[in-house]
């Protein structure tokens, strides 16, 4: 029995580490097919899709969280580098419509997740978690601490939504033609001397260091964590950041690939009857989300882009990566998208419990 033990392991890992070349090889190709077509946040966008794809087809592969922490990271240091003092003015110039804006986002939210528990079938708790806004992360998080949760359709409904802002947020600016495709310059080159390599260096230390001080330490830590080490860095001129693309590149197919594989075929089977429901209200929260992008352009003089993405319900990263793409303003976006996380942190347990109120009672399937 034990060579043929032996030789099940062996084509049992040689058949996962193709699968994994498979993937590997798909993420290049629809990462550059987006890229080519000039989509925004193409190379976010493609591994998303293809992980989709693979973990609905029941792959069974799980990008490890250590990589996709990683990855945030990286574009933590991208928002550092694009800080100015300006930008950060007018964050503390506009304080007050932020502040209207998040509360206006999440009342929204609140309105919309009242409708799909009411009317979508799922357990009223779970669904109260699922259909909190941002932050999916820590919604799951905190979902999977509670007993009367499953935090499989939490995660589920969560990254629903995350996909349709991010599809949604890419085509829109898209459509905008927000920035100059042929201008864009998401990184640099790889260092060609010992200058370069030093501030090489110090950008990987900040990644890395600013993922393990504050990683599950904060919410969004992974992200926030290096983001405020390197605009210290930065604006205080005691270093220098630079990013290759490559480097870039591996981030966002990281994030992308991460989210994707969430959509395996499980989560997806428990929440089949329902989805359609919640990928319609996440698309009229991305809508009414989208009127009040409206009212902050008049409020903040602003581009639109820039507000849509700053009010749009998604990922803190995912909008990230999109406004870069797009150059937005960044800075507004961060600040917005990360005022909300902290905001849905703190009130999203008491904004779950209320959803939950508005819920059907499940039907007993015992027999009388």
């Amino acid at each position: 029995m034990a060579p043929y033990s032996s030789s099940s392991s062996l084509s049992s890992r040689l058949r996962r580490l193709g699968m994994w070349l498979a993937l590997l090889l798909a993420c290049v190709a629809a990462s550059g097919l987006l890229t080519y077509w000039h989509m925004p946040a193409g190379g976010f966008i493609g591994p998303m899709l293809v992980g989709i794809a693979f973990g609905v087809g029941g792959s069974g592969l799980r990008l490890p969280r250590r990589c996709f922490k990683l990855g945030q990271g990286t574009i933590g240091v991208l928002i550092a580098h694009t800080m100015t003092m300006s930008v950060l003015m007018t964050i503390l110039d506009g304080w007050l419509v932020m502040l209207l804006a998040t509360a206006i986002t999440l009342l929204l939210s609140l309105l919309v997740g009242i409708g799909l528990v009411r009317y979508g079938g799922l357990p009223g708790s779970t669904a109260a978690w699922g259909t909190t806004p941002g932050a999916a992360a820590a919604m799951v998080a905190m979902a999977e601490e509670r007993e009367d949760t499953d935090p499989r359709i939490v995660a589920a409904m969560q990254y629903v939504r995350v996909v349709c802002v991010v599809l949604v947020g890419a085509l829109v600016s898209h459509w905008l033609g927000a920035g100059d495709p042929a201008a864009r310059s998401d990184g640099s080159g790889w260092p060609g001397d010992l200058a370069g390599l030093f501030d090489l260096a110090i950008t990987l230390a900040v990644v890395v260091g600013g993922v393990w001080l504050c990683d599950r330490r904060f919410p969004a830590g992974a992200l926030l964590g290096p983001m405020v080490i390197g605009s210290v860095l930065h604006l205080g001129g005691w270093g220098s950041l630079t990013i290759p693309t490559p480097l870039l590149l591996l981030a966002y197919g990281c994030i992308g690939v991460y989210v994707g594989l969430r959509f395996d075929r499980a989560a997806l089977t428990t929440v089949a009857r329902s989805l359609g429901k919640m990928v319609i209200a996440s698309m009229l929260l991305i809508g009414l989300c989208a009127l009040s992008a409206l009212l902050m352009v008049g409020l903040m003089d602003t581009q639109f882009i820039t507000a849509y993405l700053a009010t749009s319900p998604g990922g803190l990263d995912s909008m990230t990566i999109i406004a870069i793409d797009t150059h937005a303003d960044v800075g507004l976006v961060v600040a917005l998208q990360t005022l909300r996380l902290f905001t849905v942190v703190l009130v999203g347990p008491a904004m779950a419990r209320f959803i939950a109120r508005f819920a059907r009672p499940m039907k007993s399937s015992a027999s009388p």
